[in-house]
């Protein structure tokens, strides 16, 4: 995980002649210069802090900037806590499958979506098995009906050279 942070100017860093300043309780106090920016932060014992530096003149806030940083943080860190990371796991299927061996495959797929992963479902095609594609296709589509009530496809079955994929997401 990237963790990028964006550096933030605040009181003496600002760089810009003019600021467009707000005041601590949201109102628009106007476009003044950024010395006088200072100094009106200053008299009310706040920071001046930039929220808009790409803005033209950029805009510029009067509020406590330590409790404006800790706040950021707090966003940050819950929005890392709700974050799911998604895994792909792949499942290698074989056109001629016996019944045991499908309900094997079968029963570790439902759990792998119930779990919350995508799945790749790969059919794998060897010599003369490319002869009958269809009954890898008719598998696929059987593959399709027994989930259908856990997942739904993603990427519907697809030929590429001798493998046939799916990807199917969890409902």
């Amino acid at each position: 995980m990237v963790l990028i942070r964006i550096r933030i100017r605040a009181n003496e860093r600002i760089r810009a002649r003019e600021i467009r300043i707000i005041g601590e309780d949201g109102e628009q106090i106007g476009v003044v210069s950024a010395d006088k920016g200072l100094k009106l932060a200053k008299e009310k014992n706040l920071d001046l802090v930039e929220v808009a530096p790409n803005a033209s003149p950029p805009v510029c806030r009067i509020m406590d900037f330590s409790k404006y940083k800790y706040e950021q943080e707090k966003k940050e860190r819950l929005a890392r806590k709700k974050q799911r990371i998604v895994h792909i796991k792949e499942i290698k299927l074989k056109p001629n499958i016996e019944e045991h061996d499908y309900q094997t495959k079968l029963r570790n797929l439902k759990r792998f979506l119930d779990r919350g992963d995508k799945t790749k479902i790969t059919l794998m095609f060897r010599g003369r098995e490319m002869a009958h594609v269809d009954i890898g296709k008719n598998l696929m589509n059987r593959l399709m009906k027994d989930l259908s009530g856990v997942a739904q496809v993603e990427r519907s079955p697809l030929l590429e050279g001798r493998f046939m994929v799916m990807i199917m997401t969890p409902k």
